[in-house]
């Protein structure tokens, strides 16, 4: 006979041994699958994962002279649980700090958006090698603290900071917009370092060492197994030519503006100036925030890249793009005569000129810079009534040329920060006068004034246009890059609707303003260059323009030159041109030419007012 109370107690005693089963279980799963911090801290006690940084691209000019490359340095990590026992005050001495250092860059990295307890923090980056080696000696009484070697950005020039750009801590929107980034990370962040980043970083690799129960490493887990090698980013090859480039800049002492030099048949950047410079190795390691919140403050801006950022009335370099378009929709030919007295005088309107021979055709309006003729042939194209049925059609079909030439529009410059500068529409001036306008209302923007604005890289990319008779390569200042290639877009040719003859008569009219009208002082025996010069007015002194390229035939070199405040055209423009032009084609500048460049840097023009 069975007893029903033993019986009812074996349920019970199963059931409770079931339940401490079930609560076993429960509890493991918690630990192994939803604790996230008992499996880091298992983790960090047997494992170190150390990143491994890539060796950064470096860069080489057209020529192959190294301009940018790296340095080891290395970075002090933190794991903040490990930390015990820690003498402060030997601490801060071996690197250097002081205590309230010490506690503001623990308190940052508490306070840091993913910051763990159990895992690697960065406590201070970019160690120097002599502070590194005096840390190494003593790291064994630091419990919690590591070394992390990684390298540091180094130029080997000043020159060309605004192209070359330079490296700094990835900032929270650059790891929130990419996850290759972790805080403490360096990215590109101006110029080539910026726009290249991605050819330039690589690939970071990773360490998996085994510690020890005192955190201690012991080596490689598995010898390695899992180890994932660094791939270094690529190099690369600038156009910038580093010769030509130097020369620029000392040119441009004591001046604010922008020289850029293009090769025409290429796109290719062969200089790109933008003055006020500075060094560019004030921008490596630990200093560059202090020296860049210096020169943030400077009213002079040195940081500020006026080739590509700066927008300007272009002046009479702008011309040349006018005499293209009169051409090609017939408003004048090669022979059209134009008076000018003094200037474009219609009424009470009047846009003065200086003294010189007239009625005059195209080509000497070219090589004297007349204003009168191409306010007379703006005046006829929007004035049209038997091409254009309103002056609105008239000035949409001018602004498509300049459209077409590279205006009011970024170029695509592989650079960062490029500014579009300003080609006024039809919408623009029925707004701004209510739909009551003529080309007399707008006449100063047929000798690059009034509303017109554009960047030296696009005045320099005009005289690429002309150089080529007809079309333009995309500008960039990368020629290579090791083991890829460039974006199709910076290969990409854009062909002008302006037939090559009327190229030809422009290209004629700038060789007559070398040989004979307001760029002389650039003629030479060596070779033919063609130019334009510009004046362009403005509140204070006028700015000095140049555009031009040489030789004429199979042109190897296309400059703007811009100097603002400088006056004529020919007071600065046309001779720093000149002396660009000369280093470029024959590879160094004449006694006589060297003894022009020094007069040229040691005069400097006052900025004192701004």
């Amino acid at each position: 006979m069975k007893d029903h109370q033993y019986e009812g107690r074996k349920f019970v005693i199963g059931g409770i041994a079931l339940a401490i089963v079930v609560a076993y279980i429960i509890r493991l799963a918690f630990l192994q699958l939803m604790s996230g911090d008992y499996t880091a801290h298992a983790e960090s006690n047997a494992f170190l994962n150390n990143v491994v940084f890539p060796a950064r691209g470096v860069m080489y000019d057209r020529n192959g002279e190294l301009l940018v490359y790296n340095q080891p340095a290395y970075d002090i990590m933190v794991v903040m649980r490990e930390v015990n026992g820690l003498d402060t005050l030997d601490f801060c001495k071996t690197l250097g700090i002081t205590r309230e250092e010490f506690d503001q860059r623990m308190k940052t990295i508490k306070n840091g958006k993913n910051y763990s307890s159990y895992t690697q923090q960065i406590f201070m980056g970019q160690v120097s090698a002599k502070e590194y080696s005096v840390f190494q000696e003593k790291l064994f009484r630091f419990r919690g603290f590591n070394i992390r070697e990684r390298t540091i950005r180094r130029y080997a020039y000043s020159n060309a900071p605004h192209v070359l750009g330079d490296m700094a801590e990835a900032s929270p929107k650059d790891i929130e917009n990419d996850p290759y980034y972790d805080p403490g990370d360096y990215i590109g962040k101006q110029g080539v370092e910026r726009s290249y980043e991605k050819e330039l970083r690589g690939e970071k690799g990773v360490q998996v060492l085994l510690r020890d129960a005192h955190g201690r490493v012991q080596g490689h887990y598995r010898n390695g197994a899992f180890d994932r090698k660094p791939i270094p980013g690529k190099n690369l090859t600038l156009s910038i030519d580093l010769k030509l480039q130097q020369l620029g800049e000392r040119l441009m002492e004591g001046k604010m503006g922008a020289i850029v030099a293009i090769e025409p048949k290429t796109g290719e950047v062969l200089a790109m100036v933008s003055a006020p410079t500075y060094d560019a190795r004030l921008m490596e390691g630990k200093e560059r925030g202090k020296k860049m919140i210096e020169m943030q403050k400077d009213p002079l801006k040195p940081m500020y890249n006026r080739a590509i950022q700066g927008t300007y009335p272009p002046g009479s370099t702008f011309k040349t793009s006018q005499a293209l378009t009169f051409l090609q929709e017939g408003i004048i030919t090669g022979s059209t005569l134009y008076p000018c007295s003094r200037g474009f005088r219609f009424g009470r309107l009047k846009v003065g000129c200086h003294g010189h021979g007239a009625p005059l055709p195209l080509e000497p309006a070219i090589s004297t810079s007349c204003n009168g003729y191409f306010c007379w042939g703006l005046y006829y194209m929007l004035g049209n009534r038997k091409k254009y049925k309103t002056v609105q059609e008239a000035m949409t079909t001018w602004k498509n040329y300049m459209v077409d030439m590279g205006f009011g529009y970024k170029l695509g410059i592989d650079m960062p920060s490029e500014s579009r500068g300003m080609i006024p529409n039809a919408d623009f001036y029925d707004k701004r006068y209510k739909n009551s306008w003529s080309g007399l209302t707008i006449i100063s923007i047929a000798i690059g004034q009034g509303e017109v604005t554009l960047t030296p890289l696009q005045i320099a990319n005009l005289g690429a246009t002309i150089a080529n008779r007809g079309y333009y390569i995309t500008p960039h200042v990368v020629k290579k890059i090791e083991g890829g290639h460039l974006a199709d877009s910076l290969l990409q040719k854009h062909k002008v609707n302006v037939d090559p003859k009327y190229y030809e008569m422009v290209v004629s009219g700038m060789r007559r303003s070398v040989m004979g009208g307001t760029c002389h002082s650039a003629n030479n025996s060596w070779y033919e260059v063609c130019g334009k010069t510009g004046t362009a007015q403005n509140k204070g002194h006028d700015h000095s323009v140049f555009m031009g390229f040489a030789p004429r035939e199979n042109p190897q070199i296309a400059i703007a030159v811009y100097v603002e405040n400088g006056g004529w055209g020919a007071t600065y423009g046309v001779p720093i041109g000149a002396l660009m032009m000369e280093q470029y084609i024959r590879g160094e500048l004449s006694p006589a030419s060297e003894a022009k460049a020094q007069k040229i840097q040691e005069r400097h023009i006052s900025y004192s007012a701004r």
